[in-house]
């Protein structure tokens, strides 16, 4: 009987422990999602014009990953004008926010008239 009663407190344990972990996790950070059209773009930060009328920071680093919707092999980033969604966490004590994943689609430019 010792024996199956080891067992059903060694898996609540660890029940206990995945549930418990994920929230110990995320309190070092939050993920946000930043949507709207850059406003302003350079090696360290990226300006969102956000459709509610605010323009928000985001620190970009060298492991920030560009993803172009219309040329997925792109790595290229998006410039003024592009429409993006970033993911990114948002430190609590800093309340800054760093990009992770840059999603982006080109601003299409009008062909000039043959």
């Amino acid at each position: 009987m010792l024996k199956n009663y080891d067992g059903w407190v060694r898996g609540c344990l660890i029940f206990l422990a995945a549930c418990v972990l994920p929230t110990i996790v995320m309190a070092a950070g939050t993920d946000v999602h930043v949507l709207g059209i850059v406003a302003a773009i350079d090696e360290k930060h990226i300006e969102v014009k956000t459709a509610k009328g605010p323009t928000l920071s985001v620190l970009l680093s060298k492991q920030v990953k560009f993803k172009n919707k219309s040329n997925s092999k792109s790595n290229d980033p998006p410039v003024v004008g592009d429409r993006v969604i970033i993911e990114a966490t948002k430190d609590d004590k800093t309340k800054k926010m760093s990009a992770t994943v840059v999603h982006y689609s080109p601003v299409k430019t009008a062909s000039p008239p043959q």
